[in-house]
Protein backbone atom coordinates (compact mmCIF):
# COMPACT_ATOMS: atom_id res chain seq x y z
CA UNK A 1 0.00 0.00 0.00
CA UNK A 2 1.21 3.51 -0.72
CA UNK A 3 0.60 6.51 1.51
CA UNK A 4 0.32 10.20 0.78
CA UNK A 5 3.60 12.07 1.14
CA UNK A 6 3.82 15.54 2.67
CA UNK A 7 4.75 17.96 -0.12
CA UNK A 8 5.16 21.10 2.00
CA UNK A 9 3.42 23.12 4.69
CA UNK A 10 1.47 26.14 3.40
CA UNK A 11 1.21 29.25 5.56
CA UNK A 12 -1.20 32.15 5.01
CA UNK A 13 0.22 35.68 5.04
CA UNK A 14 -0.97 39.23 4.44
CA UNK A 15 2.47 39.93 2.92
CA UNK A 16 3.63 36.64 1.35
CA UNK A 17 6.98 37.98 0.13
CA UNK A 18 7.95 39.37 3.53
CA UNK A 19 7.01 36.12 5.30
CA UNK A 20 8.83 34.04 2.68
CA UNK A 21 11.92 36.17 3.23
CA UNK A 22 11.64 35.67 7.02
CA UNK A 23 11.58 31.86 6.72
CA UNK A 24 14.16 31.83 3.92
CA UNK A 25 16.62 33.66 6.16
CA UNK A 26 15.69 31.86 9.40
CA UNK A 27 15.88 28.34 7.95
CA UNK A 28 18.48 28.78 5.21
CA UNK A 29 16.02 27.93 2.42
CA UNK A 30 15.87 29.15 -1.15
CA UNK A 31 13.10 29.92 -3.62
CA UNK A 32 11.70 27.54 -6.18
CA UNK A 33 12.86 28.70 -9.63
CA UNK A 34 10.60 31.51 -10.73
CA UNK A 35 9.63 32.53 -7.19
CA UNK A 36 12.79 34.55 -6.49
CA UNK A 37 12.23 38.20 -5.56
CA UNK A 38 11.94 40.45 -8.59
CA UNK A 39 13.70 43.79 -8.80
CA UNK A 40 11.57 46.55 -7.19
CA UNK A 41 8.76 47.35 -7.56
CA UNK A 42 7.38 43.89 -6.81
CA UNK A 43 4.26 42.73 -8.64
CA UNK A 44 1.02 42.64 -6.67
CA UNK A 45 0.27 39.04 -7.67
CA UNK A 46 2.88 37.29 -5.49
CA UNK A 47 0.34 35.17 -3.67
CA UNK A 48 2.01 31.72 -3.78
CA UNK A 49 5.73 31.34 -3.08
CA UNK A 50 7.53 28.03 -2.48
CA UNK A 51 10.72 27.59 -0.44
CA UNK A 52 13.09 24.64 -0.94
CA UNK A 53 15.79 23.05 1.21
CA UNK A 54 19.40 22.36 0.17
CA UNK A 55 18.26 19.20 -1.69
CA UNK A 56 15.66 21.24 -3.63
CA UNK A 57 12.83 19.57 -1.71
CA UNK A 58 9.75 21.65 -0.91
CA UNK A 59 9.54 22.77 2.72
CA UNK A 60 7.17 25.74 2.92
CA UNK A 61 4.69 27.51 0.68
CA UNK A 62 3.53 31.00 1.55
CA UNK A 63 0.04 31.91 0.37
CA UNK A 64 -1.45 35.40 0.23
CA UNK A 65 -4.49 36.04 2.41
CA UNK A 66 -5.34 39.72 2.79
CA UNK A 67 -7.82 39.30 5.67
CA UNK A 68 -5.64 37.05 7.87
CA UNK A 69 -6.19 37.49 11.59
CA UNK A 70 -2.96 36.69 13.47
CA UNK A 71 -3.09 34.20 16.33
CA UNK A 72 -3.43 35.75 19.78
CA UNK A 73 -1.82 32.74 21.51
CA UNK A 74 -1.63 32.11 24.43
CA UNK A 75 -5.10 33.71 24.44
CA UNK A 76 -7.64 31.62 22.57
CA UNK A 77 -9.42 34.64 21.04
CA UNK A 78 -7.77 33.72 17.72
CA UNK A 79 -6.40 30.16 18.14
CA UNK A 80 -2.97 29.00 17.05
CA UNK A 81 -4.44 26.45 14.57
CA UNK A 82 -0.99 25.24 13.48
CA UNK A 83 2.58 25.76 14.59
CA UNK A 84 5.98 24.45 13.59
CA UNK A 85 8.74 23.19 15.89
CA UNK A 86 12.37 23.76 14.93
CA UNK A 87 15.06 21.73 16.70
CA UNK A 88 18.53 22.97 17.64
CA UNK A 89 21.33 20.89 19.20
CA UNK A 90 21.87 22.74 22.50
CA UNK A 91 20.93 25.71 24.71
CA UNK A 92 23.64 27.97 23.28
CA UNK A 93 22.31 27.42 19.74
CA UNK A 94 18.77 27.97 21.02
CA UNK A 95 19.76 31.41 22.28
CA UNK A 96 21.60 32.24 19.05
CA UNK A 97 18.65 31.21 16.88
CA UNK A 98 16.16 33.06 19.10
CA UNK A 99 18.21 36.22 18.66
CA UNK A 100 18.39 35.64 14.87
CA UNK A 101 14.63 35.12 14.68
CA UNK A 102 13.98 38.33 16.61
CA UNK A 103 16.40 40.26 14.39
CA UNK A 104 14.44 38.96 11.37
CA UNK A 105 11.15 40.23 12.82
CA UNK A 106 9.89 37.49 15.17
CA UNK A 107 8.66 38.31 18.65
CA UNK A 108 8.88 36.15 21.76
CA UNK A 109 5.56 34.82 23.06
CA UNK A 110 6.96 32.52 25.77
CA UNK A 111 10.51 31.99 26.97
CA UNK A 112 11.29 28.67 28.66
CA UNK A 113 14.98 28.65 27.77
CA UNK A 114 15.90 28.31 31.47
CA UNK A 115 13.88 25.10 31.99
CA UNK A 116 16.58 22.42 32.17
CA UNK A 117 14.43 19.44 31.11
CA UNK A 118 12.96 21.06 28.01
CA UNK A 119 14.40 24.45 27.05
CA UNK A 120 12.29 26.12 24.40
CA UNK A 121 11.11 29.45 23.14
CA UNK A 122 7.76 30.14 21.47
CA UNK A 123 7.91 32.99 18.97
CA UNK A 124 5.54 34.56 16.49
CA UNK A 125 6.72 35.13 12.92
CA UNK A 126 6.10 38.57 11.37
CA UNK A 127 2.53 37.52 10.42
CA UNK A 128 1.78 36.28 13.94
CA UNK A 129 2.10 32.50 13.35
CA UNK A 130 3.55 30.87 16.48
CA UNK A 131 6.56 28.56 16.14
CA UNK A 132 8.90 26.92 18.62
CA UNK A 133 12.65 26.74 18.84
CA UNK A 134 13.63 23.86 21.10
CA UNK A 135 16.58 21.74 22.11
CA UNK A 136 16.16 18.21 20.85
Amino acid sequence: MTHPELLHTAIDARDPRALAEFYRELLGLHYRPGDEPPAPPAPDDEDWLVLLDSRDQRVLAIQGKADLRPSTWPSEEVPMQLHMDFRVPDAAELELQRERAEALGARVLMDRTQVPDEPLCVLADPEGHPFCLLVG
